[in-house]
């Protein structure tokens, strides 16, 4: 099933700490940013004083937690796996459906109907 090429531990610690790696470059990527981003336009337009590396990295963070609410956009009252969320919604727009063609099938029948 599996080749010993696939199975090689040192492989995926190498790809594990390629993807650390990669992902503390895109996290210092994108707080600066933001930071210039923030410097550049906030104090011109509103008189806001400049973020330090830091501030603009908490702001990012309050931002997330506001508008998101730590949630990664996942409906906020339900605690299921996207697969579950999947099942849910399409097993309610299946009875839906059903419900909509079979109302429309009686009142078609019914004599008494028109």
């Amino acid at each position: 099933m599996f080749n010993k090429e696939e199975r090689n531990p040192v492989k995926w610690i190498l790809w594990g700490i390629i993807g650390v790696v990669i992902g503390a470059v895109l996290a210092l990527f994108f707080g600066l940013v933001v930071m210039w981003l923030w410097n550049w336009l906030m104090p011109t337009i509103f008189g806001l004083p400049t973020l330090t590396y830091w501030q603009a990295w908490g702001l990012v963070i309050l931002f997330h937690i506001l508008f998101k609410g730590g949630h990664h956009g996942h409906d906020h009252h339900s605690s299921c796996s996207p697969k579950e969320h999947f099942a849910k919604n399409w097993k309610k727009k299946f009875h839906e459906k059903m419900d909509d063609n079979f109302s429309e099938a009686e009142i078609k029948e019914d004599p008494d109907h028109n």
